[in-house]
C-alpha cells in the first residue's frame, strides 16, 4: 500500500473520532456511531449483559450485595459515549430488566429504591459529562473545518502568486491570455452557470476550455464525481471523444489518494500501463472530490510539474467557485462594491454561525475625507490581522474600512480596537475621538446576513452599492 494512500486511510478514520483519539484500540472502545446505530447498540449491550449475569448469577442477576454496584458500569459507559438519552434508556432497560427477573423467581424482596436512584444520578452525571464534551468536540470540528478552508485557498493563492512572475515572462508571447484573464474567466464561469444551473459541476463546458487553453490539452474530459463514485458519462470533453476506463491505474491512483496522477508520481508503479497522460482531481475547500479531469493527449514539452501544478490549481479554483457561487452572489447582488474574497469569507461565517453559533464579526472604522487622514487610513489598512479579510472602500463623503474577523466575538473585537488605537497614539499621537474616527461593529448572524451588513453600512453612511473599493497604495488588487 502506498504511503500517500495510507495517509488518507489514516486522514478519514481520524475524522470520525474525538480529540485524543487514535489508533486501532481508541476506536474500538469509542466508535464514532450515532443516531439508530447507538440505540441499536443501547439494547444489544443491556440485553447481552443481563443475560450474561443471569447466566452467572441466576439468583443474583443485577449483582446486587457484592460490595460495589456492577450493574451501574455499562450505563454509566453508554452514557459517556452518547450523551444523556441513551444514559436514561439503559437505566429503563434495567429497571425492565429487575421486574422481568422478579416475575421469573431470580430476585425477591422489595424494589431497591436506593440502588436505582443512586445509578440514576451517576448515569445523569455521566450523561452530562458526554453531551457537554459532545458539542465542545462539534465545535472544534466546525473550526477546523473553516480553518481547513482557508489554509486551502491560502496555499492556492499563494502557488499562484508565487508562479505568475514566472508565466508572464515565459508564456506572454506564446498564450492569448494571461493568468489573471485565466481566473476571471473561471470566477465567471462558476459563478454564473452555478447560480442558474445549481449543478455539481456547472458551465464545465466553458470551464475545460479555458483551462485547455491555459495548460495546452489537447484531449480530455471531466467526469462528475459523488463520493468515491465516478460517472462514466463525461461532464464535459475537449478534443477527440473518448470512453472512461474505470480500472486504469491513473484513475484508480486519483481516486485512492485525491491527488494528481501521472506516471511519475509517488506510490504509482513505473510500468503501469496506462492510456492516459493526467488525471487530476477537482476538490472543493481541502477534501470535498465533485470531479475528475482525465487528459489523454496533450504536447509533449507542455507535460512539466509547473503546468500540471497550474492545471491543478485552476480546477481547484473552479471548484471553490461553484461551491459558493450562490451564497457569494447573493451578497454581491445586494452589496454591488463588495470584493469577492470578502463575500465569501463573510458566506462562510454566516454558515458556520448557523450551523454551530460559533461567533465572528465586523468591525468598520470611518474616516473622513481629510487628507490629513490619509496615513491614518492608509496605516489601518496595513495593520490587519493575517486571517482578516478587509474591504477598503470610499465614496463622496466617506471611507471606510471594514474588517472581518473570523471566530471572534466581542471580546476580540474590543481588544483590536484597542490594539488600534495605540497604534494611532505610539505613531500619530492621536486616537479614534481626537481624529474623528467612527466605529461601527456587526456579530456576523446566522440568518438575514445580507440585510445585517447593508444596515451596518447604511449606520456607516458608507453605500455599499455605490462605494468603490480602495487599496492601500503599493497593494494590487486580489484575484
Amino acid at each position: 500500500m502506498s504511503v500517500a494512500k495510507t495517509a488518507d486511510k489514516t486522514y478519514r478514520a481520524r475524522q470520525g473520532q474525538g480529540i485524543g483519539l487514535g489508533g486501532r484500540y481508541a476506536r474500538l472502545l469509542a466508535p464514532a456511531v450515532n443516531g439508530r446505530a447507538a440505540v441499536v447498540e443501547l439494547v444489544v449491550a443491556m440485553l447481552l449483559a443481563m443475560g450474561l449475569a443471569w447466566l452467572v448469577l441466576p439468583q443474583n442477576p443485577l449483582l446486587l450485595g457484592m460490595g460495589f454496584p456492577w450493574a451501574w458500569l455499562l450505563p454509566v459507559i453508554l452514557a459517556l459515549r452518547y450523551g444523556t438519552l441513551i444514559g436514561v434508556g439503559s437505566v429503563l432497560m434495567l429497571l425492565g430488566g429487575w421486574f422481568f427477573f422478579q416475575q421469573a423467581g431470580a430476585v425477591s424482596g422489595p424494589f431497591p429504591r436506593m440502588f436505582f436512584l443512586g445509578g440514576l444520578l451517576l448515569v445523569l452525571v455521566a450523561g452530562q459529562f458526554g453531551d457537554i464534551w459532545g458539542t465542545r468536540l462539534a465545535r472544534a470540528r466546525a473550526v477546523n473545518r473553516y480553518l481547513d478552508e482557508r489554509l486551502a485557498a491560502l496555499t492556492k493563492n499563494h502557488y499562484l502568486l508565487r508562479i505568475s512572475h514566472a508565466r508572464l515572462e515565459n508564456d506572454l508571447l506564446a498564450r492569448p491570455t494571461t493568468l489573471r484573464d485565466t481566473l476571471s474567466q473561471l470566477r465567471g464561469v462558476a459563478q454564473d452557470e452555478a447560480v442558474r444551473t445549481g449543478q455539481p459541476l456547472a458551465g464545465a463546458q466553458p470551464m475545460l476550455q479555458v483551462v485547455a487553453q491555459a495548460c495546452q490539452l489537447e484531449a480530455a474530459a471531466l467526469f462528475a464525481c459523488d463520493g468515491d463514485k465516478l460517472d462514466a458519462l463525461s461532464a464535459a470533453s475537449i478534443g477527440q471523444n473518448f470512453a472512461l476506463d474505470l480500472n486504469d491505474p491513473l484513475v484508480r491512483h486519483c481516486l485512492e489518494t485525491r491527488q494528481l496522477a501521472h506516471l511519475r508520481a509517488e506510490g504509482l508503479q513505473h510500468d503501469a500501463q496506462t492510456r492516459y497522460v493526467a488525471v487530476a482531481p477537482v476538490l472543493a475547500g481541502s477534501d470535498h472530490l465533485i470531479g475528475v479531469l482525465v487528459v489523454e493527449r496533450m504536447p509533449f514539452l507542455s507535460l512539466t510539474y509547473e503546468n500540471l501544478q497550474m492545471l491543478m490549481v485552476l480546477l481547484g479554483y473552479y471548484a471553490d467557485g461553484v461551491e459558493h457561487a450562490g451564497a457569494t452572489r447573493t451578497i454581491q447582488a445586494a452589496l454591488p462594491g463588495c470584493p469577492y474574497p470578502f463575500a465569501l469569507d463573510y458566506a462562510r461565517l454566516s454558515r458556520l454561525r448557523r450551523e454551530t453559533r460559533i461567533d465572528s464579526s465586523v468591525v468598520a472604522l470611518v474616516f473622513d475625507l481629510d487628507p490629513e487622514r490619509d496615513a491614518l487610513f492608509e496605516q489601518v489598512v496595513r495593520s490587519r490581522r493575517a486571517l482578516d479579510v478587509a474591504w477598503p472602500l470610499v465614496n463622496a463623503h466617506h471611507r471606510a474600512m471594514l474588517t472581518l474577523m473570523p471566530l471572534s466575538d466581542a471580546q476580540a473585537v474590543s481588544a483590536y480596537l484597542v490594539r488600534i488605537e495605540d497604534m494611532l497614539r505610539a505613531q500619530f499621537g492621536t486616537d479614534f475621538t481626537s481624529a474623528g474616527i467612527g466605529i461601527y461593529s456587526l456579530a456576523v448572524p446566522g440568518t438575514g446576513s445580507e440585510d445585517a451588513l447593508v444596515k451596518l453600512l447604511h449606520r456607516a453612511q458608507v453605500d455599499g452599492a455605490t462605494a468603490q473599493t480602495r487599496l492601500p497604495a503599493g497593494e494590487a488588487p486580489h484575484v
